[in-house]
C-alpha cells in the first residue's frame, strides 16, 4: 500500500517532516538526544544537527538539553515541542483519512498492485 508522507515548509525558516517529528518523539521517550538518534540508527552528530535545526526554526526551543557529567546529561521536549508533535500528527491523520481512497486506487494501478 502506498503511504503518504507529510513535509511542512516554513517559508525560509526550515521544514518539518516525519523524520524530525519521530526524533522529537524518541527524545521524549528516551530522555536523551543521543539515545533517540541511536534508536533511529542515526549518528550522534546528525541527531544533534537536526535538534539544532528544529530549535532554530521556531521562536521557542522545542528541545532542552543538559550536558553530561557524573549524573549524566539528558534532553526533554518543551511544552512547544509536545504541541508541535500533536499538531503534526493531527495533520497527518487528517491527510491520510482524506486520501485513503485515492491511495488505494493508486495501489491498484501500480505494478505491485497488479496480480498475474
Amino acid at each position: 500500500m502506498p503511504h503518504l508522507s507529510i513535509r511542512i515548509d516554513f517559508d525560509d525558516e526550515g521544514r518539518l517532516g516525519p523524520g524530525k517529528v519521530t526524533l522529537l518523539e524518541r527524545i521524549a521517550q528516551e530522555g536523551s538526544i543521543s539515545a533517540a538518534g541511536r534508536s533511529m540508527k542515526m549518528s550522534y552528530k546528525r541527531a544533534w544537527e537536526l535538534v539544532s535545526d528544529i530549535n532554530s526554526s521556531f521562536e521557542e526551543p522545542l528541545v532542552t538539553a543538559q550536558t553530561g557529567g557524573r549524573a549524566g546529561g539528558g534532553a526533554a521536549l518543551t511544552d512547544r515541542g509536545v504541541e508541535l508533535i500533536r499538531h503534526y500528527r493531527a495533520i497527518e491523520r487528517k491527510a491520510l483519512s482524506a486520501t485513503a481512497t485515492h491511495l488505494k486506487a493508486l495501489q491498484a494501478i501500480s505494478r505491485k498492485g497488479r496480480r498475474p
